[in-house]
């Protein structure tokens, strides 16, 4: 199958993938990311920074993973992140990712603390047929993998990565207008200052050009409970 000349699947024409988000009130209207405070951990061999625009080319047998049921630890991926104590926020980037085409080639959000403690969300390439799109929570050297599959017809996914405190959650959307959760989790070193950003790898013998667009940071979307009070 020609990665190529797959077509962008999108749930609402209201804006287009060369576009900004809709926003339905300030609140959801977030700032553009000044790149220049973001920071390389391990620099990709081949990249571009053009205004707001990110382009990684990935490098084979490159990988975050720590032990769980693999046996093995991963720690070479490129990541590029800023720095952050603000509490409570909301992160937004779209990716493309239409030259994927080797199994597990893979580009998304990341909170990359240390080798041990981080997370991630993206679509990883199986096959001509299906992809998965899932996330990694890593805390204290192990990580976990929850996935959902998706058709491999796919080739740019939005993400939403909020912080309330040292709880996180991440959104996925197919059109930046409507996020659906992916995961909740809690962070056992995420309470303090944390580098949040992007990220792209290929774990086999694979190279790929990932693309990072309208990344914005805003007001936390991810809204506190209004069900049962805590304990």
């Amino acid at each position: 199958m020609d990665r190529n000349r797959r077509k962008t699947r999108f749930v609402s024409a209201r804006c287009l993938p060369q576009t900004r988000p809709c926003a339905k009130n300030s609140a959801e209207m977030g700032e553009m990311m000044d790149l220049k405070q973001f920071k390389w951990t391990r620099k990709p061999g081949q990249y571009s920074i053009d205004g707001d625009r990110v382009e990684i080319v990935s490098k084979p047998h490159t990988d975050l993973w720590q032990r769980t049921y693999y046996h093995f630890q991963n720690d070479n991926a490129p990541v590029f992140q800023m720095q952050t104590d603000e509490k409570y926020f909301s992160f937004v980037v779209r990716t493309d990712f239409t030259q994927s085409h080797h199994r597990f080639d893979q580009c998304g959000i990341v909170m990359y603390l240390d080798s041990e403690n981080w997370l991630k969300a993206s679509v990883e390439y199986e096959n001509e047929k299906y992809q998965h799109l899932g996330s990694v929570v890593t805390n204290g050297g192990y990580s976990d993998w929850a996935t959902t599959v998706i058709d491999a017809s796919v080739n740019s996914m939005w993400y939403r990565f909020s912080r309330r405190q040292d709880d996180y959650c991440i959104e996925c959307s197919e059109d930046g207008l409507t996020f659906n959760q992916m995961r909740v989790c809690h962070m056992n070193k995420g309470d303090g200052t944390i580098q949040f950003g992007i990220y792209a790898c290929s774990p086999e013998d694979s190279s790929f050009q990932a693309i990072f667009t309208d990344m914005e940071i805003m007001e936390c979307q991810w809204k506190a409970h209004d069900g049962q009070k805590p304990d």
